[in-house]
């Protein structure tokens, strides 16, 4: 049994990223900094597209959802907000909190939603009888229920006649019987993934200011590496530097190893010769630690010890 949230969308929002699909990952916000609980990673998130159209036209897989200031979500997104630039991103929410100045700085929350669809006007589809015009945010349907296991037949339907009109694929793949699907994340979504896992914190210090913070990849995306969480870790960014160029390794206790070179070939470097030895602070979930075989990976293929 799993959930299914059916969430009121700004059509500007959904015609932007229909214009510009497909997207790995896109970023449905809320204006205000409201944290969001209705369903759980993994479970799906469909777009109720606003009057005059009140119909279903697309959906998610709701990988993370946190608070962010408005640039953080700007750089890890791009247009994959549901706009064209930054300064259109502030004006969108100044519209919705007219009562008070947006900046770049502004608190959004952010619902990040892997594996989208955005559906043509001719695949739109009804909504479930149960659901109100006057239901404000949106609505939770579970698929032990009548009303929501229709819901997720429709939606494995949909996805079907998506992916054949696409050509996305010659077989469309299906969901099969109600299960949480696993989010499949992008760059944008790793990073956002990894912020949540570590608390906004950087793993080293005490470092909370997130445009200092990176979300480093332990093996590299680009060398066989994954975007998932226990393949990351949140470092300051001149830490993350030193890590990818292969002055600093984490071994198996996960403790922070400098190498020499950092003294012989920069005649110093004691800010970070300072942390040696030091633990990280770790996730909350064990299946989020940093995965011992990436950190065996980077000490073989990237650390040099002297």
């Amino acid at each position: 049994m799993v959930n299914l949230f059916i969430s009121n969308t700004d059509n500007r929002w959904f015609d932007f990223l229909y214009r510009s699909s497909p997207h790995s990952e896109v970023n449905f916000w809320q204006p205000s900094a409201t944290n969001f609980r209705a369903i759980t990673p993994g479970e799906f998130f469909v777009f109720r597209l606003k009057s005059p159209r009140n119909v279903i036209g697309g959906f998610g897989v709701l990988s993370t959802a946190t608070i962010l200031p408005i640039k953080i979500a700007w750089d890890a997104f791009g247009q994959a907000n549901g706009v064209a630039s930054l300064t259109d991103f502030v004006e969108f929410i100044q519209n919705y909190r007219k009562d008070e100045r947006v900046s770049p700085q502004s608190l959004i929350g952010c619902r990040v939603l892997t594996q989208p669809v955005f559906l043509d006007e001719r695949n739109w589809s009804e909504l479930p009888s149960s659901w109100s015009r006057n239901i404000v945010g949106g609505k939770t349907f579970s698929t032990g229920e009548p009303e929501g296991a229709a819901l997720w037949n429709k939606l494995d339907q949909l996805l079907s006649s998506h992916q054949v009109a696409s050509g996305m694929a010659e077989a469309a793949e299906r969901f099969g019987g109600p299960q949480l699907v696993l989010p499949r994340l992008g760059q944008g979504s790793f990073r956002i993934s990894v912020i949540e896992a570590y608390k906004h914190q950087c793993a080293l210090t005490d470092g909370r200011v997130l445009p200092a913070l990176e979300a480093a990849h332990i093996k590299p995306y680009a060398e066989g590496g994954q975007h998932t969480r226990s393949n990351g870790i949140l470092l300051r960014r001149d830490i993350h530097s030193v890590f990818d160029a292969g002055y600093a390794m984490i071994d198996d206790d996960f403790r922070f190893v400098v190498s020499d070179r950092v003294r012989t070939v920069f005649n110093n470097g004691n800010e970070y010769r300072r942390l040696n030895g030091q633990k990280l602070r770790l996730p909350d979930n064990p299946t989020d630690f940093p995965d011992k075989d990436f950190l065996r990976w980077h000490a073989e293929n990237r650390f040099e010890a002297s």
